[in-house]
């Protein structure tokens, strides 16, 4: 159906961003998408641009983490320029709220170990209940406290979507949807991608799948591990402003809903939502904020994440077909869009920068 420099399998916002950033290095890039009907994370996502906790056992993905949240007003200042699309990009810090004494102990410990080995310092501050409740007034008296980083912000992450394929294809890129790949093979000197609407070739091919990387992967020879983990969100009607800041489970958006959710559950490819773990998390939110008691949850949903073994990204690549497999694609836009770029163009990564991001570190060692 058609031959491209480069293509990128996967319509999500890591591929989107990711075709975007070859977009405007001026390369010629087809994106393929799956469409409407995939098990898009995007759909989940609380469009948290968030640092504090990120890599706590991983410095390299700290700092990967805190220079794309440091890089993300420029960001979303140049996206929304070429797109005319407010991102809703907001950055006053966000709050971690712990419900005891111990948890809030077991928090401030994790994030000052996330800074000894770190090369970019993120600066947090560890919150009793009444300073809290300072800066979040609505705040319920069965919080302890919490911590506050000033890195934190959010994004509406289905307008960031919008934007960047709006903005790829203004850059020349092609947008594909309902062309979710069946196949991929090498062709030549490059590689040969089918899908239910025909076949495409191209010099270079990135695997931002999602889920799907784990099945598309193995085809070319490298490896997509990633598992589907459900998370279950509720939004309420829209009420009065209350929350000034993000918090880890739950954020007000600019037109006024709340959006609250933190379960985790392996439940396979199953996206629904069920009454126990939607009663929990109504709980917790209550107990957080007891103005939402008699708030009403308008729409209540389930949606997967994609996380490897250990929850940090794996890139890998080779001859010029790369793997991206990432959970915090809302956070690290501006790297897929940009810092990645150059590697992708190079045609293989740099190993001083991608070593502890390779998929063989969960190979077993041999005794």
């Amino acid at each position: 159906m058609g031959t491209a420099g480069y293509i990128v399998a996967g319509g999500g916002i890591v591929g989107a961003a990711i075709a975007y950033g070859l977009a405007r290095a001026g390369e010629d890039v087809t994106l393929l998408d799956e469409g409407d009907i995939a098990l898009r994370a995007a759909r989940g996502n609380f469009g948290n641009v968030w640092v504090q906790g990120k890599g706590v056992t991983a410095p390299d993905y700290a700092d990967l983490t805190r220079q794309a949240a440091h890089d993300w007003g420029a960001f979303a200042e140049g996206l929304e320029a070429e797109t005319g699309i407010d991102l809703h990009f907001r950055r006053p810090g966000a709050a971690y709220i712990c419900f005891s004494p111990e948890e809030l102990a077991k928090r401030a410990a994790a994030l000052a170990a996330s800074n000894v080995k770190a090369r970019i310092h993120s600066p947090f501050q560890v919150l009793d209940r009444a300073t809290l409740a300072e800066v979040l007034p609505a705040i319920g008296p069965g919080v302890a406290g919490g911590t506050y980083c000033p890195d934190d912000g959010t994004a509406n992450p289905l307008y960031l979507l919008r934007a960047l394929i709006k903005a790829m294809v203004a850059r020349g890129g092609r947008y594909m949807p309902r062309h979710g790949v069946t196949g991929l093979s090498r062709d030549g000197a490059g590689y040969a991608v089918d899908t239910a609407q025909g076949r495409f070739t191209c010099g270079r091919i990135v695997l931002a799948a999602g889920l799907g990387n784990a099945r598309l992967a193995p085809m070319l020879g490298l490896a997509g591990p990633v598992r589907p983990v459900r998370g279950q969100i509720m939004v309420t009607e829209k009420v009065r402003p209350f929350l000034t800041m993000g918090t880890n489970f739950i954020r007000q958006t600019v037109e006024g809903g709340c959006i609250f959710g933190e379960s985790s559950e392996e439940v396979g490819e199953d996206d629904g939502t069920t009454l126990p773990v939607l009663r929990d998390t109504a709980r917790k939110a209550v107990t957080a904020f007891p103005l939402l008691r008699d708030v009403r949850v308008v729409r209540a949903w389930g949606a997967l994440r994609i996380m490897t073994p250990d929850g940090v990204p794996v890139y890998q690549g080779r001859d010029g077909a790369f793997v991206v497999c990432v959970h915090s694609g809302v956070t690290l836009a501006p790297w897929h869009a940009g810092g990645l770029i150059p590697h992708l163009q190079a045609g293989a990564l740099d190993p001083d920068v991608f070593q502890s991001f390779q998929p063989e570190r969960f190979d077993v060692q041999a005794a």
